[in-house]
């Protein structure tokens, strides 16, 4: 099975994209990377660090699990050979891609990615093949800006979904304001504000319970997940292992 994760170039989450990235690589699935631009993705920096987050450093940065993937997912050579966002809008057929990913990341440099109309086109066509499609933090507002080609509206309209939650974004904020400014809002719009104008109904965002703590191999009930159909979104790192694990077994179940 071959799945193509859609990566911001700079910025991106090292868990969204290194957990899954082992998870589904562990079960013999093929990883493929498209960014941007076509150059080799690189996360984020302070989500590896931890530089400025303070005392808050140990509830916010990446977990040592995380940073140990991201660093052997940095050796891979399809992590290091991407397709760019507009090679996506030039394939032809969706024949050789089995399942899309698409993870998140709060800082500037993953703007680009959110933004992009070729990456949005193509989110489109791959809801229209009625093949997995995931999205996990704020993954689910490229997914929420796709729209579908023949309603105009988005392609999470009448679907229901979850996202990065306005509580979390909005804590983390006002955590490291002081020190990061505006670090951990990429929009004045939060996430969950932004993906539930998109739907049909308010009540399709849902929350999940709340989440206290990340999951784990061993832990996956700490994680929350919602599926509808041939869609799975996540809302944090801390759902990453339970986000892999159900789109892999929606790739088995896949025809």
């Amino acid at each position: 099975m071959n799945v193509l994760m859609a990566i911001g170039e700079r910025d991106f989450d090292p868990t969204e994209v290194a957990i899954p990235w082992k998870v589904l690589s562990n079960a013999g699935v093929q990883v493929h990377f498209a960014t941007t631009g076509g150059g080799v993705g690189k996360a984020d920096p302070r989500m590896l660090s931890g530089e400025g987050l303070g005392i808050w450093k140990r509830l916010l940065v990446a977990r040592g699990d995380a940073r140990d993937a991201y660093a052997h997912l940095t050796c891979s050579s399809r992590f290091q050979k991407p397709q760019s966002f507009e090679d996506l809008g030039a394939m032809p057929d969706l024949t050789e891609i089995d399942g899309l990913i698409l993870p998140g990341g709060h800082a500037e440099g993953m703007i680009p990615y959110l933004e992009s109309w070729q990456l949005q086109d193509f989110i489109a066509r791959f809801f229209a093949s009625g093949k997995p499609v995931g999205a996990i933090c704020h993954g689910v507002i490229a997914v929420c800006r796709a729209r579908n080609a023949e309603t105009g509206r988005s392609v999470l309209h009448g679907r229901k979904t979850t996202a990065l939650l306005r509580r979390q974004e909005l804590l983390a904020w006002r955590l490291t304001r002081r020190k990061l400014g505006d670090y951990y809002r990429t929009y004045p719009v939060t996430v969950q504000d932004e993906v539930m104008a998109t739907l049909a109904d308010s009540r399709d965002f849902v929350e999940g319970p709340r989440p206290l703590f990340r999951d784990a191999p061993g832990k996956l009930h700490r994680g929350f997940t919602l599926r509808d159909g041939n869609y799975l979104s996540a809302r944090w790192p801390g759902d990453a292992y339970k986000f892999a694990t159900d789109f892999l077994n929606m790739l088995k179940e896949a025809p």
